[in-house]
């Protein structure tokens, strides 16, 4: 099953090449703003020739790992802390509904008005955005911990950080791994915005100088080390989701299939 999979998908990607090489050799699209895949491929092997390609990818990948990190260590403490402090929950929920749903682009100027360009901008905007999936999932995961279980652990006198430990953490880290794989993915795109938008240094800011210049070819092949980006982040999420699970039975399920 597993080698049919990749049978398929390998000759979709095939297929999807070969569309983008003929729509505009065929004359259906101008090559001046859609260049067939060949030409794509070459501007992709000049961008990994040149130095300053590999500081700019350096760049958006510190941004992304620390942003990640930053949001995935508050929001983990912050979701613990609310579920387990007494009407900690109920106080904050207006705060969260309230604060949750504004997008993190339009932090976009406060973002320049207080760092610049600089590395904290794009941090500021990865952890905001970040910083709520995490949150969210962990207090869906402890909202789940069985309350036989909870009482259990209390009759036998475990402590607030015991039962955080041996009871709430293993329901909710499903949950948290899920928030991890999503904030992860979310963080690589609002570091690729911010560089674009604000022009900080990095793979978005490299695209926007390819646009500005009209490098068509140049800013394709810059979008595809995106897109290449997004996918090793994925895949590597959910590896490191498999064996942080292996012991629950979703898991165990899916390596049975």
């Amino acid at each position: 099953m597993r080698g049919t999979n990749v049978a398929l998908g390998t000759a979709g990607l095939a297929a999807f090449l070969a569309l983008g090489e003929a729509v505009p050799r065929l004359g259906l699209v101008k090559e001046a703003y859609f260049p067939p895949t060949s030409r794509i491929a070459g501007a992709l092997a000049d961008e990994l020739a040149d130095s300053a390609f590999w500081t700019a990818l350096g760049d958006t990948l510190t941004g992304w790992a620390l942003g990640l990190a930053i949001a995935v260590g508050a929001g983990i403490v912050a979701g613990v802390l609310i579920s387990v402090v007494p009407h900690l929950r109920e106080a904050t929920a207006s705060t969260v509904e309230f604060l949750r749903p504004i997008p993190s682009v339009a932090l976009i100027p406060l973002a320049v008005l207080l760092y610049g360009t600089e590395l904290r901008s794009v941090l500021l905007l990865v952890v905001y955005a970040s910083f709520w999936q995490i949150l969210i999932q962990v207090l869906y995961g402890v909202q789940d911990v069985d309350p036989v279980a909870e009482e259990t652990a209390r009759s036998y006198g475990l402590g607030t950080w015991a039962r955080v430990r041996h009871v709430l953490w293993p329901t909710a880290l499903p949950y948290v791994m899920t928030g991890v794989r999503l904030a992860a993915a979310v963080a690589l795109i609002l570091v690729i915005t911010a560089e674009l938008v604000i022009g900080a240094p990095g793979l978005g800011a490299r695209i926007a100088v390819a646009q500005t210049s009209q490098a068509v070819p140049e800013m394709y092949a810059l979008i595809v080390v995106t897109g290449v980006l997004g996918l090793l982040i994925n895949v590597g999420a959910r590896t490191v989701e498999r064996h942080a699970l292996a012991w629950h039975q979703s898991v165990r399920g899916e390596v049975a299939v």
